[in-house]
C-alpha cells in the first residue's frame, strides 16, 4: 500500500512539474526559472508538511511521492553544469547560491510555519 501511495503521488508530482516547466520561461534565456521555482516551492511545502504532520500515509503520498517527483535535484545539477560549461558564470553562481540557500531557508520557514499551527 505504501508503494502505491508513493507511486500515485509521484505521478501527480511529475505531471505538475512538467506543466510548470512548460509555463515558466527562462529568465533572460539563461536562468532556469522553472526548476528554481519547483525546487524552492517544494522545499517550503516539504518543510511545512514536516512541521504539521507526523509521519503518516499522507506524508508518504505528499512528501515522498508528490514532492519527490515535483522537485528535481538532478535537473538542477545538469542546468548548473551546463551554465558553467557555457561560461555563464554569474547566472550559474546565482542559480547555485539562490537554490541552495533559498531551499534551506524556505524549508526552515515552512517547518516553522507548520509547527506553529
Amino acid at each position: 500500500m505504501n508503494i502505491l501511495l508513493i507511486a500515485i503521488g509521484g505521478f501527480f508530482g511529475a505531471i505538475t512539474r512538467y506543466f510548470i516547466a512548460n509555463k515558466i520561461p527562462l529568465i533572460k534565456g539563461t536562468f532556469p526559472s522553472a526548476t528554481f521555482f519547483v525546487n524552492l516551492t517544494g522545499s517550503f511545502v516539504l518543510g511545512f508538511l514536516m512541521g504539521i504532520m507526523p509521519p503518516t500515509k499522507w506524508a508518504l503520498f505528499i512528501g515522498v511521492g508528490f514532492l519527490g517527483s515535483y522537485t528535481t535535484f538532478s535537473t538542477f545539477k545538469v542546468e548548473m553544469i551546463r551554465q558553467f560549461q557555457e561560461k555563464k558564470w554569474k547566472p550559474a553562481l546565482a542559480y547555485m547560491l539562490l537554490s541552495y540557500f533559498g531551499g534551506i531557508l524556505l524549508a526552515f520557514l515552512g517547518y516553522i510555519s507548520g509547527d506553529n499551527l
